[in-house]
Formats: structure tokens, C-alpha cells, sequence
């Protein structure tokens, strides 16, 4: 069934009517007809299975049949992520999204190549927030990820993640011995740009209690470092591993006439 995301106020009744871009690909691209059905979520866990009723020039009307609310089955981890250059960031996020990550901070770290004003902070966050949705809608998860603005370390710092572990080669223990056996109570990883990150920086992670780790021998790549750790913590506590049978959608739990 085809997917969209619209905003959580849409749905608030049983008739939605659709305009924009889900009326340009239910029209143009896919082409459905009336009487087939689609699949709307407000991006909150909320899903209604919608029957088209009616197809215009402007707009798409659908009606609810059927309501589930699914529960966000990842393991909340935040990914601070200093800012790489060229479009690496939009793989970082589309990719992220799709292994769990629940918030994605854009860091804007002393070695950041790409120094954003207004308007092209304002440009990136509008294609950051498509990537996002794409993601979510093409990898079936039915709560999106928080997505920050792009902030300083001091502002990316700043949460109560139980597990906190900064990416870094120097000085770092290996990440098997940090990981605690119980599921923490949320992780938050710091990962630099691809200069790493700043002496400065590192020592002001670790006052925030970051522990420096190391995951392996090799070196990985900025967009390739946060990969690997989420991939982990969400087989280990998430729902990429055993735990994750425990965590399936909820039934439908409300019928329209």
C-alpha cells in the first residue's frame, strides 16, 4: 500500500483532502483511481488506511476506513553529526533514518568545511527535511526522526542521554567495553566532520561525559562512523535484533464505517 506522510492535523477527521505533492503522485506518477486505497501518517506513530473517493484537477479526497498507531520499536539514539562537505549529510540522513535513529543534530564543528548563512541554512534544512520523509516513507517506519537545526557543540551537548560516546581515534577505549548489558536509557554519538573534531572540542565532550570509543581497526569515514555504531546499538537494544520480535506495529485499533 502507498504511503504518505501529512500533517498530524489532517487526520483529525474521517475526509482529508490531499493537494501538493501527494496529489501530484497519486495523480501523476502512480496514477491510482478511486476506490483504491493508501496509507496516510502523521510521522507521530498515528496510520489511517484511506479509500479514495474522489480525484480533481487540485485536490484528492480520501476517506479514513481504518486507524492503527504503531510504537516507536528503535532504541532512541541521537546523532550529533558534524557537518561534512558536499551532500554527504543527506546520506548521513537518509541512511540514519532508516537504521533508527530517533534525532539527527547537525553539528557545525570547528573543521566543518560548508559554513552556512541564513539562506542556505533555511535551503539545506528544507531538502534535510525531504530526505527525512523519504527515507521514512521508502524504509516503512511510521514515527519520523526529530531533525535539529545546525547548532554549535556547546548547543549539541546539551541532553541526558544515558550513554553518551564520542567517535574518536585518540585516547578511546573499545566500544565493547562501554556498552552496558541493560538497555540505557537512550544514546546520543558524536562523530566530527572529516578533519575530526578539535582538541578543544573533544576535551568539552568529555566534560559533558562523552566517553571517547574506538570500534574496530579501521578508520571509517565521517558518513560511514555513525553507521556502524546505530547499526550496533540497535541490535543490541533496538529492533534490529532479538528485542525487536517483542516490538511488532499494534493492530488496527479503530473502524470507520
Amino acid at each position: 500500500m502507498h504511503r504518505f506522510f501529512v500533517a498530524p492535523e489532517a487526520l483529525a477527521g474521517d475526509e482529508v483532502e490531499l493537494a501538493g505533492e501527494p496529489h501530484h503522485q497519486l495523480t501523476r506518477v502512480l496514477r491510482l483511481a478511486a476506490g483504491e486505497e493508501i496509507l496516510l501518517l502523521d510521522g507521530a506513530g498515528l496510520g489511517c488506511r484511506c479509500r479514495i473517493e474522489a480525484l480533481t484537477k487540485n485536490v484528492v479526497r480520501v476517506r479514513v476506513i481504518a486507524r492503527t498507531r504503531a510504537p516507536e520499536t528503535a532504541f532512541a539514539v541521537r546523532l550529533i553529526q558534524g557537518l561534512p562537505k558536499s551532500d554527504k549529510m543527506d546520506l548521513i540522513l537518509q541512511k540514519g533514518t532508516e537504521l533508527g535513529v530517533t534525532a539527527f543534530t547537525p553539528l557545525e564543528a570547528g573543521r566543518s568545511v560548508p559554513r552556512l548563512d541564513e539562506a542556505r541554512r533555511l535551503a539545506r534544512g528544507r531538502r534535510w527535511e525531504k530526505v527525512v520523509l523519504e527515507a521514512a516513507r521508502q524504509c516503512r517506519r511510521p514515527i519520523l526522526p526529530r531533525l535539529d537545526a545546525p547548532c554549535s557543540l556547546p548547543e549539541a551537548l546539551v541532553g541526558d542521554e544515558e550513554l553518551r560516546l564520542l567517535l574518536w581515534e585518540e585516547e578511546s577505549r573499545p566500544l565493547a567495553e562501554v556498552l552496558p548489558a541493560a538497555p540505557p536509557r537512550g544514546a546520543a554519538i558524536l562523530v566530527g566532520p572529516e578533519g575530526g573534531l578539535e582538541a578543544r572540542e573533544v576535551a568539552a565532550a568529555r566534560a559533558a561525559g562523552f566517553v571517547p570509543v574506538a570500534f574496530g581497526p579501521r578508520i571509517l569515514r565521517t558518513e560511514t562512523a555513525g553507521f556502524a555504531v546505530v547499526a550496533i546499538l540497535q541490535y543490541l537494544y533496538g529492533d534490529l535484533g532479538p528485542a525487536g520480535k517483542a516490538n511488532l506495529p499494534a493492530p488496527l485499533s479503530k473502524e470507520s464505517p
